[in-house]
């Protein structure tokens, strides 16, 4: 065994060599660091966005990285459409683009550029409901409400689209006119998803509205 003979002086020279390399090698770690990233970041890039929402032109100057859907309600304030899964798969945050329903969380504001959009706010007013709106309050077509901004908005797309004879996956033909059956109606309508589980009335809603479904 080999006899170590340690004094108190040897002991704090050793502390302080140590002390001294750890406090270069930090230093040398800050200026790598420094060297990488600036000490100021560079702002994010921003756009100027011209849309029309609900009839009314607005221009808006913003992060490019803004979904429309925050557009609409941090930018906007139009905080009927909601922000649900934000990953595109519940269909609350659902607004139409240009005559076509879309998830306005996966579009970011500055692809809608001179688009023509429409909210929930802009379908109907309270004292003249949009028949889609006043066919969910006669059949209950909801609960809680969160998911219903989306569910009309959509639906209000889901029948233009049927009525211009696009198909959907359980259209028996890609061409002609498809009768909007039980079926077809739940294929076209699945990317909206109720918590509450009010799909019955909301079907009979949309029912009711596209008149001759069947």
């Amino acid at each position: 065994m080999t006899d170590v003979k340690m004094s108190r002086r040897s002991v704090l020279i050793g502390g302080a060599v140590s002390a001294a390399g750890v406090a270069a090698s930090g230093r040398l770690g800050a200026q790598a660091a420094d060297a990488v990233m600036p000490a100021t970041p560079e702002p994010p890039p921003r756009s100027t966005v011209h849309l029309e929402v609900n009839g009314r032109p607005v221009t808006l100057a913003l992060d490019n990285r803004t979904t429309l859907l925050d557009a609409l309600r941090e930018h906007l304030h139009l905080t009927g459409t909601k922000k649900g899964c934000d990953h595109g798969q519940c269909g609350a945050c659902t607004v139409i683009a240009d005559g076509r329903r879309i998830n306005a969380c996966l579009s970011l504001a500055v692809m809608n550029e001179g688009a023509k959009i429409t909210t929930i706010e802009g379908l109907g007013t309270p004292d003249a409901l949009h028949p889609m709106q006043a066919a969910f309050v006669r059949h209950d077509g909801y609960q809680c409400g969160y998911c219903t901004a989306g569910q009309i908005c959509s639906a209000v797309g889901m029948l233009a689209e049927w009525r211009d004879g696009m198909p959907s996956h359980v259209s028996a033909s890609l061409t002609g006119k498809t009768p909007l059956d039980a079926s077809e109606l739940r294929e076209r309508m699945s990317g909206n998803l109720c918590r509450c589980g009010a799909y019955s009335n909301i079907a009979e809603a949309i029912g009711e509205v596209a008149g001759d479904r069947v």
